[in-house]
């Protein structure tokens, strides 16, 4: 028997469709005809969308740490703008924290994991020294989150 002929018959669709294999492999999924899923790529799927959510909570990480950077070092240049960018990444967080609760939990290790692109991208923006700003991230996860925080 070759690994072809083990494979399900939806998993050519992989390559070729992905909205029909998605929609073929939840309609096997319901008729719970499991042997006929393509479990590999199933596999990879829930994988991807568990990274997604990391990767979307970094992302707005990153910003909402240059803004509160921004807002700490350079007191003389606040505005407006950057208060909405920072309550805007704050609710797009807590979105993400809507749809994946344990999340929350990963706080501290995403601040920690983009805080030095954060340094870079806010000392671009601002045109002081990388130097200028902490080593370390100044701001604690309950600070970052808080709706209320604004660092002085």
């Amino acid at each position: 028997m070759t690994s072809r002929a083990l494979r399900p018959a939806n998993a050519a669709l992989y390559g070729e469709d992905f909205a029909l294999w998605s929609a073929e492999t939840v309609r096997l999924l319901r008729e719970g005809r499991f042997e006929e899923i393509d479990i590999g790529h199933l596999v990879e799927e829930v994988e991807g969308m568990a990274k997604s959510d990391r990767h979307e909570l970094n992302n707005r990480m990153i910003v909402l740490l240059i803004h509160l950077l921004k807002w700490k070092f350079q007191p003389a240049k606040r505005s407006h703008s950057w208060q909405n960018t920072i309550d805007a990444q704050r609710v797009r967080i807590e979105l993400v924290f809507t749809n994946s609760p344990s999340l929350r939990r990963a706080v501290p290790d995403a601040a920690a994991e983009v805080y030095r692109h954060a340094v870079r991208l806010a000392a671009g923006q601002t045109r002081l020294p990388r130097d200028a700003f902490p080593a370390e991230c100044p701001f604690t996860p309950e600070q970052i989150l808080d709706e209320d925080f604004l660092p002085e």
